[in-house]
């Protein structure tokens, strides 16, 4: 009986040591495997079987982007290598152990495994000590229109280029590399290209780091261009004149002016005085091309007359404007698959707006400070008749055996204004272009009808070269009635300190829808050309003795 109890003692004991010991090896190989495993002190580390196998990431059209290739003198034995360098803001790069930006860092749990119906998998591989598998990222990026966007927006060159030497583009523009292309999908969100230039190369950061020299990441770091900054969603720039598409959409909508709304000698040139400060800048040439008044709305935003915008914009009233500013996520937070830094449009110690201040603000002065993803925003509602599109940049998840994991689809934002107001405010863009600020454009690079936007030269103040804007849409002409021809194609393009925002960007702007219509990447009917002489004199929009 004695022993049969002893044999009992030891038989719970040989039980609680094993429960302790499988407890312990559970711990130790599931719960803290990750930490073990990463530990600079674990010489296992380094294995090919504790190093993820991360996911590839692709364009829209399969087109490889991104992807980990063997490599036996780094750890874990891969190394991340990508195919497109001007796609270095969008996707980042990965290397252990450093900080991880774009898509490579937003989304390493997918990348890695962790997330997604591989992650069940994936402890299982834990266990195992088998590698982890990754999951494929696909974005709405089009890597053809990527790199045309890249080539057009970098030829650039003010000092040599004949355009630049013509009447009406001389002196106007200073060479810099410095700015952002976004291209889109107005009716869906979906991003086909965005460029922040300069860049740097996402390979040789990988190859450098890798190896823990630091010399390539703090070249990048330290140079005065920040080539390492994301600028169409980190940067913030005065907007200048392309805002007064913000006021005339709010005014149309609410119904304060209209595009044939007159406006007297007085109302369009001044002087016009708020807060006891004048405002300056009708921009119509009087004497030169603008000879009887009055002009209409339309006429002003095509020449983009200043004094009249301040008025629209007061006229509407700040509580009305600031409304239609925050229904275009103008100050708020915009929902998109990196972060993106907000635009704001009022005063930064929480100070009311003064008439002043509102004044400026409606023609794209004042404190305005936007993103180009922002006015990319703005651009693609008015395009899409009023209804603002989340911007998108992924499509589609899928394992490493190209099985649907998840997709993303085309949702909705807000209802910013009317489908009427949208399509006055269209006419409005093609007006720029086709016998206002832009008409040059049209002249020298084709398609001079179908091609709608606004151009802006925003000053900054003392010596300082302004920054050049374009907002474009495309296909769209003066000629149609139909409010249900919605252009399928946005570019939004600035460069920074580059000058008259028309010239700035506007050739490239040109030639990007010429070679993306011409090659067929969008799908898109265009219009019959539409000639500015005699359009222009029979409506109006041009003046003569």
């Amino acid at each position: 009986m004695h022993i049969s109890s002893s044999i009992r003692k030891l038989n719970y004991l040989f039980v609680i040591l094993f429960i302790a010991l499988s407890g312990g090896l559970v711990y130790w190989q599931v719960i803290q495997s990750d930490n073990v495993t990463s530990t600079i002190h674990n010489p296992r580390r380094c294995l090919a079987d504790n190093t993820p196998q991360r996911g590839r990431i692709f364009d829209r059209n399969g087109v490889l982007l991104a992807e980990s290739v063997p490599d036996q003198n780094v750890c874990g034995g891969y190394i991340r290598k990508y195919t497109e360098s001007s796609l270095a803001n969008i996707i980042g790069y990965y290397v252990p152990g450093y900080y991880t930006p774009g898509i490579e860092g937003q989304y390493n749990d997918v990348l890695n495994g962790a997330n997604g119906r591989t992650a069940l998998g994936n402890e299982i591989n834990k266990v195992l000590h088998q590698a982890l598998v990754g999951n494929d990222i696909y974005l709405t990026i089009d890597v053809r229109i990527q790199r045309l966007a890249v080539q057009e927006f970098n030829d650039y060159h003010p000092e040599t280029d004949p355009f630049y030497f013509q009447i009406y583009s001389k002196n106007l523009n200073a060479p810099s590399n410095r700015g952002s292309v976004v291209i889109s999908d107005p009716q869906t969100g979906e991003m086909l290209a965005m460029v922040s230039s300069p860049g740097y190369d996402p390979n040789r950061m990988v190859q450098t780091l890798t190896h823990n020299d630091l010399s390539y990441y703090n070249q990048m770091n330290q140079d005065p261009t920040h080539p390492l900054l994301n600028r169409p969603l980190q940067e913030t720039y005065v907007p200048g004149s392309i805002f007064k598409t913000v006021t005339l959409m709010a005014a149309l909508d609410a119904g304060t002016t209209t595009l044939d709304h007159p406006w007297d000698k007085k109302g369009a040139m001044g002087p016009l005085v708020y807060d006891g400060r004048q405002i300056f800048g009708d921009n119509l040439g009087y004497g030169e091309f603008v000879f009887h008044f009055p002009i209409s709305t339309e006429f002003a935003y095509a020449n983009s007359d200043n004094i009249v915008f301040a008025q629209i914009g007061v006229s509407l009233g700040l509580n009305s404007w600031l409304d239609y500013a925050k229904k275009m996520y103008l100050g708020q937070t915009i929902p998109f698959d990196l972060p993106v830094a907000k635009s704001s449009v009022e005063n930064s110690d929480g100070t009311p707006l003064s008439t002043l201040q509102l004044a400026s603000n409606a023609y794209g002065q004042g404190v305005d400070s936007v993103t180009p993803l922002q006015m990319s925003l703005i651009d693609n509602t008015v395009a899409n008749n009023g209804v603002m599109m989340r911007p998108m940049l992924l499509s589609k998840v899928t394992d490493n055996n190209n099985n649907l994991l998840q997709t993303y689809t085309p949702q909705q934002l807000n209802t910013v204004i009317s489908k009427d107001a949208a399509f006055q405010v269209r006419k409005a863009l093609s007006a720029v272009t086709t016998c206002g600020s832009g008409w040059h454009l049209g002249q020298n690079f084709g398609y001079q009808s179908s091609i709608a936007g606004k151009t802006g030269t925003a000053q900054l103040g003392g010596t300082q070269v302004a920054h050049g804007w374009m907002i474009t849409q495309a296909p769209f002409t003066l000629q149609t009635t139909d409010e249900d021809q919605m252009p399928n194609l946005s570019i939004v393009a600035m460069r920074e300190n580059g000058g008259e925002g028309a010239y700035a960007v506007g050739p490239a702007i040109w030639k990007m829808y010429n070679d993306i219509f011409a090659k067929g990447y969008v799908k898109a009917q265009l219009p019959t050309p539409l000639t500015s002489d005699p359009y222009c004199l029979n409506t109006g929009l041009w003046q003569t003795r």
